[in-house]
């Protein structure tokens, strides 16, 4: 990789970037005391580790990264539903490159608002915990730093998808996750050799890690492949077609991003919620000081965000319209299936099927280490599938993005060392 010049800068860019986002998630906010957010995160558990593996430990220390990306994925969210909604907005964005700027740009101006209503939420919050007790004002620069810092983390993100390597939003949450492995190897260690954790459970727990691994990569690899058949042309003196090919249908066609929507989603609520009652707020997180009846009412919710945006996503990046008229247009068709519109329909179908089941299979998945948490007792360190989807689908997509690079470059020996990538990522 290191040999392209172009692949290395690319590269370098993206741990640069990386490190600085890592330095501001250390950096306090002003008027804030360390010492009850610590106590509070301690007895907390539950939304609150879910929410700091979000902003990659900064909630834990309400630095200048508190917020994170999740107001700008929560602006993400609006924009794209209102593009669907609006025919207007769905001509713009497709028309030409002014148009999607102006989409991108109205994006960032709901980043900006959807962060100072979380910056006042969570303000407010913890006054009522004695995290924050200064005056107006003092709330005032606390709402513009955590504001400030916001709308950073938001340029920081799409210089990383620009100059760097990978989705740069993606790649930032995927560093604030990765970023606490030392720290929770060193806590469970800790509870470990103390007594305050059994043996058996912390065994049960890494074959659980294994499998929800193993689980996230059959995820992502799965795909259901369509035969596609292409009849015989014959131009001038030369014959084309006549071969087999196929269709992949990725199981999970929208990858991480319907966990990311959903964990925004529920956070921003939790932030809202608190202020007005900590009871209603329990609907929106897994906790296990809770009530039976508020975890199941938030399993219902998380199934049915993801399962929506599992199907919202696939349908914004995948057009079965396009594909059935590329078909036809080279003399491609599915053997017992007309070229045109029933196959753009049939298409449709099966993918609608295969959706349903990826995001079934993607709900699962992030709730079960949650249970098995719970009813295990382990407490040193939050492990959800939420974070391992978020690792593996970053990193698979990392990786292939690599592969892509040096494809275009026609790096020698890639075939081989593409294989043995592609292996060790497997095992």
């Amino acid at each position: 990789m290191f040999r392209l010049p172009d692949l290395k800068r690319r590269i370098l860019f993206t741990i640069g970037v990386l490190f600085i986002f890592r330095v501001g998630a250390h950096i306090p906010t002003p008027g804030i005391n360390t010492q009850a957010m610590s106590d509070l995160f301690k007895s907390g558990g539950g939304i609150l580790d879910f929410l700091n593996m979000f902003s990659g430990g900064a909630l834990s220390r309400f630095s200048i990264f508190a917020l994170g990306v999740a107001p700008y994925i929560n602006s993400s969210i609006v924009m794209q539903l209102l593009v669907v909604i609006f025919p207007t907005l769905e001509k713009l964005q497709k028309d030409n490159d002014e148009g999607r700027k102006k989409i991108i740009q109205w994006t960032r101006y709901g980043a900006i608002l959807f962060a100072v209503v979380q910056a006042v939420g969570m303000t407010t919050w913890l006054g009522s915990y004695g995290v924050f007790s200064g005056a107006f004002f003092d709330a005032f620069i606390v709402v513009l730093t955590v504001t400030a810092g916001s709308i950073a983390v938001m340029w920081l993100g799409e210089e990383l998808s620009d100059h760097g390597i990978g989705n740069g939003i993606s790649l930032l949450i995927f560093a604030g996750i990765v970023a606490r492995i030392p720290g929770a190897i060193s806590q469970t260690w800790a509870l470990l050799t103390a007594g305050s954790m059994n043996i058996l459970a912390l065994i049960a727990a890494l074959v659980l890690m294994v499998a929800v691994v193993a689980g996230c990569i059959i995820l992502q690899e799965g795909q259901r492949r369509l035969p596609v058949q292409y009849a015989k042309r014959v131009v001038g003196n030369k014959v084309y077609g006549g071969q087999s090919t196929f269709i992949p249908l990725r199981v999970n066609q929208a990858g991480v991003i319907p966990i990311i929507f959903e964990g925004s989603i529920t956070m921003f609520f939790v932030m809202i919620t608190r202020v007005i009652s900590d009871d209603l707020s329990m609907y929106f997180q897994f906790t296990s000081n809770g009530r039976w009846y508020h975890n199941f009412v938030y399993c219902v919710i998380s199934t049915g965000l993801v399962v929506f945006f599992s199907y919202f996503y696939t349908a914004v990046v995948f057009n079965p319209t396009d594909i059935a008229n590329n078909m036809k247009k080279y003399g491609g068709f599915i053997l017992g299936i007309r070229p045109g519109q029933p196959t753009a329909d049939y298409i449709a179908k099966v993918m609608e099927r295969v959706t349903l089941g990826g995001a079934v299979f993607l709900a699962v998945l992030a709730l079960l280490p949650n249970f098995m948490s719970s009813t295990m007792g382990i407490r040193g360190f939050y492990f959800g599938g939420t974070a391992v989807l978020i690792v593996v689908g970053v990193a698979l997509d990392t990786v292939q993005q690599v592969e892509a690079q040096l494809l275009m470059r026609h790096y020698d020996g890639l075939i081989k060392k593409s294989g043995k990538i592609g292996s060790l990522l497997r095992t």
